[in-house]
């Protein structure tokens, strides 16, 4: 089904909407080179005419002086004391014309650069801010990702699009100016010219769109490409791409999303050579005719010499301004639609927020946190995580969870940190509800290392400090958070020590094992200080020594903070002050070691599989 002609053009160019708002943006950027660019450009607006109508008045001068005598003497002699003089006016004003042209030329460069790495560095900064503020949910969606990735991407490609919009209003102060010249001679001139080039701008607008809708429906496979991209040529994949072999199925796996991503950008790409080249006869063709046309009336006497290469000039002018107006419009448009993707991103709000009025964190926890009756489905499924999940966990406690996988373990500590809202029941720390609480602060009052924990191309201190930024000076407790995850023999190795750079990404990086880099994370989480401490499967890539002493310092946490851990290995949660034991998100069994293996049920039962493999 067919949209009206007005349907279209509102899709098309309702998009200029966001233009405001980007304005605004640059606005706040620098608003002394805002200025500066705008007025540049009208200097520079105002000079093709003069410039033209200079070039008729030498050209009309010198026709009139031709008909005198020639003067005698020197050119110098002439020049200063012949006749000539509104000749010498109309040749300097030309000149300083020229000289301004180009300082003005080079100063909108200037100008613009500045103004646009500034941009580009904002964009950046709005896209960082704001991802911060969303919810996990909204980041474990493919839709937003593929959101993120546009306005990632065409966002900071497209900052030029209000330096585009600046010459469209300089070219059309040109053409304005050219055109009120044009029209004191002969006004049908300009109406041919504008009828000429509408099909070549209507055909821009049209294919301009159906590029934009092309990116847009090859998102995810983008996506899909430039993970391969990174997974094929990173350091920390290519031990296991060599092993396995992996390096030609990569190439061939990215090959073929690239060839038909290509194959339909080249379809389009030839439908528009092939358009647009027809459209830009019409225009030329126009041109030409109209240009015979002021030839012949300058040959019967219409206009003057200077008249026609005013006109000429104005008319060959004219139709290269109109030409890049026209479709400068239709492909801002274009490139307009991108903020939609941007501005998009920057207007999606969290589900989770702070309450109006919050209750702080109880600090240090006296009674300890519960869980109530609470179920959780991940949005988009109907299966529930854990469903009538009861759980307590006591002041000086250090609780383990086990379970085999899809327990439901990971999901106990997303609904912790609200990262996740239950869907039923609640969750309190000494009574008072999460919900009830500040997210800031419920946060800060939490130490949490994932299984899978980033990683950072950061110095060895900062790397430790990021688990309480703030503290990033402190160099007396991150060496005591050092000391607490077993990282400071780590630090004792390390050429520069504490000032040593991590990873390969960075220059003088040394690279870590893995149990060193654990070791490393379970320091963060020292660093922290928290109330509550949650560690998810916090010794995998530790050696039996290493793991021993991670739990007799958490055995060791002082009364007020609690401990929740999660492993697989019965040796890790053995020393644990209660072992509770999940199933299809439900409490199975809780106790300690003794008890359960007492017990007799699925954690003796587990224990005894995985005792086995000792044996």
């Amino acid at each position: 089904m067919h949209q009206p002609w007005s349907a279209r053009l509102r899709r098309r160019f309702g998009v200029y909407a966001h233009v405001p708002r980007m304005f605004r943006q640059i606005w706040r950027c620098s608003p002394a080179l805002t200025v500066s660019s705008i007025c540049l450009r009208l200097v520079q607006a105002i000079q093709p005419p003069l410039a033209l109508y200079l070039g008729k008045l030498i050209v009309d001068e010198v026709i009139r002086l031709g008909g005198h005598a020639m003067p005698t003497g020197s050119l110098a002699h002439w020049a200063l004391h012949g006749p000539a003089t509104r000749l010498e006016i109309w040749i300097a004003l030309e000149f300083a014309l020229i000289i301004l042209s180009d300082l003005t030329s080079r100063a909108i460069s200037l100008v613009d650069g500045l103004l646009n790495e500034r941009y580009i560095n904002a964009v950046s900064l709005a896209l960082m801010e704001h991802s911060a503020t969303l919810d996990l949910q909204q980041f474990e969606s493919s839709a937003l990702q593929d959101l993120l990735e546009r306005a990632r991407r065409q966002a900071s490609g497209r900052n030029n699009l209000l330096v585009q919009l600046f010459n469209i209003a300089q070219t059309t102060v040109t053409a304005l100016m050219l055109a009120a010249g044009v029209l004191t001679f002969a006004p049908w001139l300009v109406m041919v010219l504008i009828v000429a080039l509408l099909p070549a701008a209507a055909g821009e607008a049209h294919f301009n769109a159906e590029g934009y809708r092309l990116i847009r429906a090859k998102t995810a496979e983008r996506r899909e490409m430039e993970y391969l991209r990174h997974v094929g040529s990173s350091a920390e994949h290519a031990k296991e791409l060599k092993l396995f072999g992996l390096g030609g199925f990569l190439v061939g796996r990215f090959s073929k999303a690239a060839a038909a991503v290509l194959e339909q950008n080249r379809r389009l790409a030839l439908r528009r050579f092939a358009w647009s080249g027809a459209f830009a006869a019409i225009g030329s063709v126009a041109y030409y005719g109209v240009y015979i046309v002021i030839v012949w009336d300058t040959v019967n006497g219409r206009f003057s010499v200077g008249d026609l290469t005013f006109l000429s000039g104005s008319f060959l002018r004219l139709h290269g301004l109109l030409s890049s107006l026209l479709l400068g419009v239709t492909q801002t448009a274009s490139q307009a639609q991108y903020l939609d993707d941007f501005f998009a991103f920057l207007d999606l709000r969290p589900a989770i927020l702070s309450p109006p009025v919050s209750c702080p964190f109880p600090s240090p926890i006296r009674q300890g946190i519960r869980f109530e009756n609470v179920g959780f489905r991940y949005p988009g499924t109907d299966r529930w995580a854990i469903r009538g999940l009861d759980l307590h966990i006591g002041a000086g406690e250090t609780v383990a969870l086990v379970g085999e996988n899809g327990a439901g373990k990971t999901t106990i500590v997303k609904l912790l940190t609200r990262l996740y809202e239950p869907d039923e029941g609640q969750i309190t720390v000494d009574g008072v509800s999460l919900r009830d609480m500040d997210l800031a602060d419920l946060r800060a009052h939490i130490g949490v290392i994932f299984q899978d924990f980033i990683r950072y191309s950061l110095t060895a201190s900062e790397n430790i400090a990021v688990g309480r930024i703030e503290a990033l000076d402190d160099t007396a407790r991150i060496t005591a958070a050092a000391h607490e995850g077993l990282a400071d023999g780590v630090m004792a190795k390390l050429p520069m020590g504490l000032d040593q750079p991590l990873g390969k990404r960075v220059a003088k990086g040394r690279e870590l094992s893995g149990g060193e880099w654990q070791k490393i994370a379970i320091s963060r989480a020292y660093m922290r200080d928290a109330d509550l401490l949650i560690l998810d499967e916090p010794t995998s890539a530790l050696d039996a020594r290493a793991e021993t002493d991670v739990f007799e310092r958490l055995r060791a946490l002082r009364q007020g903070k609690a401990a929740l851990v999660i492993s697989h290995r019965f040796s890790t949660v053995r020393t644990a002050d209660r072992i509770v034991v999940l199933e299809h998100g439900r409490v199975l069994e809780a106790g300690t070691h003794e008890q359960l293996l007492a017990h007799g049920g699925r954690y003796a039962e587990l224990f005894e599989l995985q005792a086995a493999g000792y044996q």
